[in-house]
């Protein structure tokens, strides 16, 4: 989405929000998000009239000035709100955009924490110590009831309704509680994957529209294709010929950490966040390179280093050490990758990207810019102390460089395998 300040929009309220809805945004959506989604969110909600069903029509410009974000964060906050199923945007095109923004209410606790995508997602922000002390807070306490007789009383019981006719009048149109699923983009086919275990192994017709929907998403969360998820789904089925949930899931994270040297999965699949993206690129060579930095995953521009094949998992435990441990950004990320490869005679060696990533990351380095500028001086220092070979110097280093570094046909083809 790429709103713009003179773009119009309304509010409408699918659901009903309640005080204990707070806490589930703030413990278990925010450390997702981030708080200017959060912000966002309730800051729509404020523009509902007292009834809270519908806003007045209201410019983006007015919204903008009253969070006193750019526009930028806007955007971004947007999409984190459409990605993780609070809101549902619809857009009329014309010479102003027009917006509606359908909010919806958070799943509850049980749902948000036994869902894998987000529960996996809020491991990977918040670290074990801190996801445990969440998944604390929302526990139910257990009390044993074996000596107890239950003696609660049956509607049945109290009421009886039998010789009153049934109203014909049915009413639909009636509010209540209304979540997002989340919609996801997968690599799978689960016709295809099911088609390939045999029915003595597996019984097809257990395999309901929830069950799919739970295999779309540990296929997204671990980047796995149907070769992976058919292994997984052959050592996750029960005696009676079903799939465990519980032991896919547990499987699933098995198998990845022993490929990944113990590490969860992370977010190694996202690109650098709009915000802190370049406002606006021109036709230099140097802002076609920082627009691929920009644009591009972690996953995918390592993958586009290897001539043949994938990156093997040192790379990628690499990359999640970067993502998650240090918390730099994809874009800054990518810098780090290219310029490590550089001087490194294209080699990724765990011990030499720490020391350098540490130093960046205590810098405070978000942006592809800082992350460049911040190489270019550095290589520069070297240069001073250590002989270095002019050509193996990262090739965006010198700003006034004449060479085409990054012609349109090699992004071109960049672009056309991160799509494949």
């Amino acid at each position: 989405m790429n709103v713009l300040p003179a773009d119009t929009f309304i509010v409408i309220n699918k659901t009903i929000l309640s005080e204990k809805d707070r806490n589930i945004l703030i413990l278990l959506y925010q450390p997702i998000i981030g708080s200017t989604s959060i912000s966002l969110y309730y800051t729509l909600w404020s523009y509902l009239d007292k009834s809270e069903l519908l806003s007045n029509e209201w410019t983006h410009h007015h919204l903008l000035r009253d969070m006193l974000i750019s526009n930028a964060e806007l955007t971004d906050s947007l999409d984190r709100l459409e990605a993780i199923g609070l809101v549902k945007a619809y857009v009329k095109k014309g010479n102003i955009n027009s917006y509606v923004y359908e909010l919806y209410s958070p799943l509850t606790a049980s749902e948000f924490i036994n869902n894998p995508l987000l529960n996996m997602a809020l491991f990977s922000v918040v670290g074990k110590l801190e996801y445990e002390r969440v998944i604390n807070f929302f526990k139910v306490p257990k009390v044993n009831l074996k000596e107890y007789e239950d003696i609660t009383k049956k509607f049945s019981d109290i009421f009886d309704y039998s010789s009153v006719p049934m109203s014909d009048n049915l009413i639909y149109d009636i509010r209540g509680r209304s979540s997002r699923k989340l919609e996801l983009l997968s690599k799978i086919d689960i016709n295809t994957i099911l088609s390939l275990i045999s029915d003595d192994i597996l019984n097809k017709k257990s395999i309901t529209k929830d069950m799919k929907d739970f295999l779309y998403k540990i296929s997204y969360i671990y980047n796995y294709e149907n070769d992976d998820m058919i292994e997984l789904i052959r050592n996750s089925i029960t005696e009676k010929h079903t799939i465990d949930k519980k032991l896919l899931q547990e499987n699933a994270n098995k198998y990845y950490r022993y490929d990944n040297f113990g590490k969860l999965p992370s977010m190694i699949y996202k690109t650098q966040p709009e915000y802190l993206r370049k406002e606006s690129y021109n036709t230099s060579n140097r802002d076609k390179i920082i627009h691929l930095f920009e644009t591009t995953s972690p996953y995918d521009f390592i993958n586009s280093k290897y001539k043949t094949g994938n990156p093997t998992s040192s790379d990628l435990a690499i990359i999640s050490y970067l993502l998650i441990d240090l918390n730099l950004k994809p874009g800054v990320v990518n810098v780090l990758i290219d310029y490590v490869l550089k001087i490194n005679n294209n080699k990724l060696i765990k011990n030499f990207v720490e020391m350098i990533a540490s130093q960046w990351s205590k810098s405070g380095i978000e942006t592809v810019e800082a992350a460049m500028e911040l190489a270019e001086k550095e290589y520069k220092n070297k240069k001073k102390n250590v002989s270095v070979k002019k050509s193996i110097k990262p090739d965006w280093v010198d700003k006034d460089i004449k060479e085409d570094i990054a012609t349109d046909e090699e992004i071109k083809k960049l672009e056309s395998r991160m799509k494949r």
